[in-house]
């Protein structure tokens, strides 16, 4: 099958499109046939070497963790999934390929495009996990940095539906788009602090840093110079400041994740995506991820 792999760390010229052995549906799990895969920000961390010490990987690595596609083979073990079902979810082998190894998955609902769905799995998980750790109730302000991005549009999402009050820190030109989704946009940057106090005149209850771009600071200031219920998941400062960083737990998420696509496909739920690119340009995907300027998920089709 045809695969991205790369064998050394590195930039995204060590990417390259290979001919590889197909992998087969091992005891609980099933095999996809990979209709679209999502590129995350983690994709290239894992790639430069960067996170080594919560990631290590055996070369040569195919990258990739987040997909929807069509069931082609069953493990021994598993019910309820059948040969030809359309899922969405996690990959246990890399999903930059043609076919992928999966044991957390969902229904993909029929109203649910191929791209949205493989967008929706990590943003959606992180969102909820991170939801419930900084245990945002119904009455309370969260502030999300990185509000018009992939997680942090979803973190809106989730957060208003639990009927929180939100406000999203992004740049002008995402603020309409913010104020679609439910939250309260202000600008980063130099008076942050005093923006935010002026927007939540009542205060913030917790914080959920999805940009990692110097926020900590301010959030702990607006959270009353402590460091209790701010969150971040991209910030790497975060254990020195005293911030809880959020990490993938492995938790099994399936039954989650389809709560939150048949609230994609009825429209509840917004998955915004920047660009649909083939296989072989999985470099400059991983490019566009990692400038941080996507106007929402950047897709791949093998």
């Amino acid at each position: 099958m045809k695969a991205v792999v790369y064998e050394e760390y590195g930039g995204s010229e060590v990417l390259r499109l290979a001919d590889v052995e197909e992998p087969h549906a091992g005891p609980g799990q099933v095999r996809l046939k990979v209709m679209a895969v999502g590129v995350n920000p983690l994709d290239h961390k894992i790639r430069r070497g960067w996170l080594q010490h919560l990631h290590p990987v055996t070369f040569p690595v195919t990258p990739g963790a987040e997909a929807a596609g069509i069931v082609d083979e069953v493990g021994e073990g598993v019910t309820g999934i059948s040969v030809g079902d359309e899922v969405m979810g996690f990959t246990e082998t890399g999903c930059y390929a043609e076919y992928a190894l999966a044991t957390d998955v969902a229904p993909k609902p029929a109203g649910l495009d191929w791209d949205s769905a493989a967008a929706l799995p990590v943003a959606a998980e992180t969102s909820d996990r991170v939801l419930d750790l900084l245990k945002v109730t119904a009455g309370e302000t969260l502030l999300i940095h990185g509000a018009a991005g992939v997680v942090g549009s979803v973190g809106v999402q989730l957060a208003v539906l639990r009927g929180a009050t939100v406000i999203g820190t992004a740049s002008e030109t995402n603020h309409e788009y913010l104020r679609s989704l439910g939250a309260i946009p202000v600008a980063y940057g130099d008076g942050l602090v005093d923006r935010v106090r002026a927007a939540a005149s009542q205060g913030i209850d917790a914080v959920f840093d999805a940009a990692g771009h110097d926020a900590l600071e301010a959030s702990v200031e607006l959270r009353g110079g402590t460091t209790d219920r701010v969150i971040t998941i991209a910030d790497m400062r975060a254990a020195e400041l005293g911030v809880t960083f959020a990490v993938g737990t492995g938790r099994v998420f399936g039954s989650g994740l389809a709560d939150y696509a048949r609230l994609a496909a009825d429209g509840r739920l917004r998955v915004r995506i920047d660009r649909s690119l083939p296989l072989a340009d999985a470099a400059p995907a991983q490019d566009l991820s990692e400038a941080g300027h996507p106007r929402g998920k950047v897709i791949l089709y093998p």
